[in-house]
């Protein structure tokens, strides 16, 4: 596999005038972003978690110096990140190292995967792929005569080099509302990317998709720059779909088993001679975490406790749920548990989160489980997250589980966002051109229904619209840490190793920051997981 590592060791292409293309459609760039940085600042209640983020990395007006190095950063995935904060052992030996990084191996669980996935692909051969029309928002489709040449796909330095400029300089077009310059530039990406070549070139289409859909809203934008509804109402796949595209992600990659993983050994640390516990699901439409943990907590010397689960969703399909949990409540049984299951089919809010509403009983330990749901409270403001965060305060939980993606997609300018999010969904995609062949249905569905949905959020939207607002490890210990908890070390890198063996991939990265578990890709950190408790010091 001709890996996107290479491409950057190469000089950049003289015929690109990359400091040209990203400025020249601006005269007035410097004079617009000062304005809408005025305007940013009188509206974000709590600006400073990531005010050193916004000013460091998010600049709309990129020198050429700032391309060459993203560009660099971009393509070299194998060097690791760098942090004052953050400790990473490359050396599986150095056992006594807190922060240590794990390098997969193929030790006769490749086998065991191989067989998984072909399982899956086989399954998936009956399923439809739509990879033809005229509109590129559907099911990853491309005009005919765009479809790139056997030679395009085998591209070569230049053109992946040349790719990656095209989409900055796109993106910088989008940014300054050059509607007619970001259209040309569009069509240009497309006749290079395409869903089904390497990871640059499926990773770019997705990204495109991303910056056409959000040229679409220019025309309902409003006089103080945000997007009325509209179009962005508009799902382009089903929840069936997205359901489907959660459980190919599970099945194939570690980055839900793995925080379900954490999230689950964190739970069965801290229920240790408790009888009787009572777990809040917050947004969880699923019960793929569940039986692992059944099973943990079923073996326990001192005997399996007794085990309540209650789902917040926010939607009305509580029949596939109930029916779903069928299984799980069976297992329970079987292993000797007491488990009841209960739903409540409202959105999370402060006011669901009373004893009253979720029906809190004396002599439980509560705890209070989000897997990748926090981030969709956080908005401009951050009002909405400090709100939530208090009321699961009040409840006084022994335990909150939070797992989230490592990223900073929610700083406040576009373009920042363009360039993190664009480093960050590239790694994912070189993960998947390491452990699926490209002509995988597995892979094509995973890439069209699950990430590049999350990329056409972060890319195409704005407002209450945006949910898809990840934030870094440093961001949750310090949001957090202002609402009343503090962090429990995570003690489960042993059995993180273990899940990771099973995927027989070279790559994926395991470390620790200040108690928080994280999984990368090649060092760049993908998932975090964290633990936390009600800080009593700070309770009023």
């Amino acid at each position: 596999m001709e890996t996107m590592n290479g491409w950057l060791r190469f000089p950049m292409h003289d015929s690109f005038n990359h400091d040209l293309a990203i400025r020249r459609f601006c005269p007035a760039r410097v004079e617009q972003e000062q304005r809408e940085w005025e305007e940013t600042m009188n509206e974000l209640e709590l600006l400073s978690p990531y005010h050193e983020d916004a000013i460091t990395s998010t600049s709309q007006d990129l020198a050429a110096s700032e391309v060459d190095e993203f560009v660099d950063s971009f393509i070299n995935m194998d060097h690791e990140e760098k942090d004052d904060d953050r400790e990473i052992n490359k050396s599986p030996a150095s056992a006594d190292h807190e922060a240590e990084t794990f390098s997969m191996m193929n030790d006769g669980y490749g086998d065991q995967v191989s067989m998984m996935i072909e399982g899956n692909d086989h399954h998936l051969e009956t399923m439809s792929i739509d990879f033809s029309g005229e509109d590129h928002d559907h099911h990853f489709a491309v005009v005919p005569e765009m479809v790139p040449s056997v030679e395009e796909v085998s591209h070569g330095v230049d053109q992946g080099l040349h790719l990656v400029h095209l989409l900055l300089a796109c993106a910088e077009a989008v940014g300054c509302r050059d509607t007619k310059l970001a259209v040309s530039m569009l069509s240009q990406i497309w006749a290079s990317a395409t869903p089904w070549g390497d990871s640059l070139q499926r990773v770019s289409y997705c990204f495109a998709l991303g910056l056409k859909s959000r040229l679409s809203l220019l025309q309902n934008i409003n006089a103080n720059g945000t997007f009325t509804g509209g179009a962005m109402d508009v799902a382009l796949i089903t929840r069936e779909e997205k359901m489907e595209a959660f459980q190919l992600v599970y099945q194939t990659t570690p980055y839900i088993s793995f925080g379900f993983m954490a999230a689950n050994e964190a739970i069965r640390q801290a229920a240790q001679g408790k009888d009787s516990l009572h777990i809040i699901g917050l947004g969880m439409e699923r019960t793929l975490q569940w039986p692992s943990l059944i099973r943990s907590l079923a073996s326990r010397p001192e005997g399996p406790p007794r085990i309540r689960i209650t789902c917040l969703i926010s939607n009305q399909n509580l029949s596939e749920l109930k029916a779903s949990m069928k299984p799980v409540l069976h297992d329970a049984t079987s292993l000797g548990i007491n488990l009841e299951f209960s739903m409540i089919s409202e959105p999370v809010t402060p006011s669901l989160l009373t004893r009253e509403n979720l029906d809190l009983r004396e002599g439980e330990a509560l705890f209070v489980n989000s897997i990748m749901h926090l981030h969709k409270y956080v908005k401009e403001s951050r009002g909405s997250l400090k709100a939530i965060l208090q009321a699961i305060k009040r409840l006084n939980p022994t335990l909150l589980t939070v797992v989230e993606q490592d990223a900073n997609h929610n700083g406040p300018f576009f373009l920042g966002r363009f360039l993190e999010s664009l480093h960050y969904y590239s790694a994912i995609f070189d993960s998947l051109e390491a452990s699926l062949p490209r002509n995988s249905p597995l892979r094509m569905n995973i890439e069209r229904l699950h990430f590049a949905e999350e990329i056409r959020n972060i890319v195409a939207y704005e407002g209450s619209d945006r949910i898809e607002r990840h934030e870094r490890a440093h961001q949750w210990r310090r949001q957090l840490g202002r609402a009343g908890f503090q962090l429990v070390g995570l003690k489960s890198l042993s059995q993180a190793r273990m899940m990771l063996s099973v995927y027989g991939c070279d790559g994926y990265t395991l470390a620790c920051e200040k108690g928080c578990l994280l999984l990368g890709w090649k060092g760049r950190p993908i998932m975090l997981a964290s633990a936390w408790q009600v800080n009593n010091a700070s309770s009023s």
